[in-house]
């Protein structure tokens, strides 16, 4: 089974509009900018996505911001991108903020095929507001619904033509949880290598979870914030 694409546009062009993404990375370490490029590029519009946070001014999911290309974002931390606060506040854009550990265990969820769970973090909170909510052992807990998405964009460091994946580092964040909750998972990768050239015991994300693959890059791998020594 090969389920190698032969480039990014080939992937973009199978996201309808109106669709829900999952979007690995943290920060800008992980992200799929090579599909995230060819979805600005192919125009689709009326986008939910699901990341961590919105990427910053002019590369990551910015792009896609500046280009009025999504309509919904749910997220855990938005505050490196001027463009995504000022549609936030102007009302253009709806904005779900999770708590992260809630975020995770949310699209944990959605792949497991788990109907929910309860957590402490939000509760007595506005996070909890027409939310069920109980008391277990004498603390308060709020019941949150599984992340799914149509698609997921995730991004490898090394994966091979039948969707075995591996990850680098910082890089894997929320990539593989991403990869079991969508519908369809495409992900692209640094290197892709021949079936067998990758250890079974190294695989985080089993291709049974990737329908599409592709090689990636040119990649620019920004850092997010750059702090120095004065």
């Amino acid at each position: 089974m090969n389920k190698v694409l032969p480039d990014a546009a080939t992937a973009a062009a199978l996201v309808p509009h109106g669709a829900t993404v999952l979007v690995g990375g943290f920060g800008l370490c992980g992200i799929p900018e090579t599909l995230i490029n060819a979805l600005h590029t192919q125009g689709t519009t009326q986008l939910t996505l699901v990341s961590n946070n919105a990427g910053i001014d002019g590369f990551g999911l910015g792009i896609l911001l500046e280009a009025r290309q999504v309509t919904r974002m749910v997220s855990t931390y938005v505050g490196e991108n001027k463009e995504f606060e000022r549609q936030f506040l102007s009302g253009e854009l709806a904005v779900e903020l999770v708590p992260q550990g809630t975020f995770a265990e949310r699209i944990r969820a959605g792949g497991a095929g788990v109907g929910g769970f309860f957590t402490p973090t939000g509760f007595g909170t506005v996070v909890a507001e027409g939310k069920e909510t109980r008391v277990i052992d004498g603390r308060g807990y709020v019941f949150e619904t599984p992340l799914r998405g149509d698609f997921a964009f995730v991004k490898a460091w090394k994966g091979d033509r039948l969707g075995n994946l591996v990850y680098r580092r910082t890089a894997r964040n929320f990539n593989p949880v991403m990869a079991t909750a969508a519908k369809i998972t495409i992900a692209e990768v640094e290197q892709l290598v021949e079936p067998g050239e990758i250890d079974p015991d190294h695989i985080v994300t089993p291709g049974i979870y990737v329908r599409h693959i592709l090689q990636g890059g040119p990649y620019e791998k920004r850092i997010e914030r750059k702090t120095v020594r004065s």
